[in-house]
């Protein structure tokens, strides 16, 4: 597969070619090595010039990272496996809150997509993340999750490796971004971790990405931000709520937003993907997907993250199916110390 170059647009678009509207047949997933976590900035002097490298005006500038499957893209078969959740812990610091303008639903009501008003836990769980591809600076949304070394935050595969090709530099979480701000400090990514399949073939079912960071002034970060439950091979077609930092129209990447749905299938691409109703633009790609999600704690188990859409399906965002390949990363990840 040929690399696919980035464009400036929101989330994944994909361009609706005769040749994906008729569902490829699913292949037998090949034989992959096991996942590893590739080595980011890990020493002090690497760490202060990332650091250093993200200023505000830098993080605003900061373009959304897109790709698209190609035309010929064959999906391979997810594995899956017996149902695993690791749940999440709030953090020490504080109640988290967050100011915008939208209207907050009633619980279990769909939502195509707006600012967060509810608060908890999310808003300080869920962040932006800021990294270099090819000279390029990018950004993407993130989220704290539950973790043994408490310094693992999910994203997408395409967020921290071209997919296929190399892995993003200068990359930082910024959790509760606020428009420039970073109230919670920048967290430097020690190591990054992909999906064989998403390194080395581009392959949108398994399109995840984890960064292990390293601690900020002594403290782990789920410590001081709190961390979201995550689980796998858990059952598909649930009511779910998306959140990320979407900044193309009619969105500016200040604010945190959010769409809920019922999840579904895609029915144009082929991919085993899960799609949900959802008006969420570019910047919002990494962003976590949470089934039973409690609007008042703002706590659920992370199923999924935003990675792609079609521009025939341009309501909606799809997301991968956090099967037993998704899960191997995780762990090879959220062990390293």
């Amino acid at each position: 597969m040929k690399r696919m170059p980035p464009i400036a647009a929101a989330i994944a678009t994909v361009i609706a070619a005769a040749g994906l509207a008729a569902a490829p047949t699913a292949q037998a997933e090949p034989q992959h090595p096991s996942p590893t976590v590739h080595p980011a900035a890990t020493t002090t002097a690497e760490q202060r010039k990332v650091d250093d490298y993200w200023t505000a005006d830098r993080m605003k500038s900061a373009e959304q990272r897109t790709v698209r499957p190609a035309a010929d893209w064959k999906p391979s078969k997810v594995e899956t496996g017996a149902p695993t959740v690791q749940h999440g812990q709030p953090s020490t610091a504080g109640n988290g809150s967050t100011k915008g303008k939208g209207k907050k639903p009633k619980d279990g009501d769909a939502y195509l997509g707006g600012p967060w008003t509810g608060g908890g836990a999310v808003v300080k769980t869920t962040g932006k993340v800021f990294f270099t591809l090819g000279g390029t600076d990018y950004v993407c949304s993130g989220s704290a999750i539950e973790s043994d070394n408490k310094n693992t935050v999910s994203t997408a595969g395409h967020c921290v490796n071209e997919g296929p090709g190399e892995y993003a530099t200068n990359f930082v979480f910024v959790p509760a971004y606020d428009d420039g701000a970073a109230p919670y400090g920048k967290w430097k990514a020690t190591g990054l971790s992909t999906s064989e399949q998403w390194r080395t073939e581009g392959d949108f079912n398994y399109d995840i990405g984890f960064a292990v960071v390293d601690q900020v002034d002594g403290k782990n970060l789920t410590d001081v931000v709190g961390s979201q439950s995550v689980g796998f091979n858990l059952p598909r077609g649930e009511f779910l709520y998306s959140f990320g930092y979407p900044q193309a129209r009619p969105y500016d990447g200040t604010t945190l937003d959010y769409c809920s749905a019922t999840a579904g299938a895609d029915a144009l691409g082929g991919s085993e993907d899960q799609r949900l109703d959802c008006n969420m633009t570019g910047g919002s790609s990494g962003g976590p997907w949470f089934d039973d999600f409690d609007e008042s704690a703002g706590t659920g188990v992370q199923v999924s993250v935003n990675s792609f859409g079609y521009t025939s399906d341009h309501n909606a965002m799809y997301g991968p199916y956090f099967g037993s390949v998704i899960e191997d990363v995780y762990s090879s990840a959220q062990t390293v110390a």
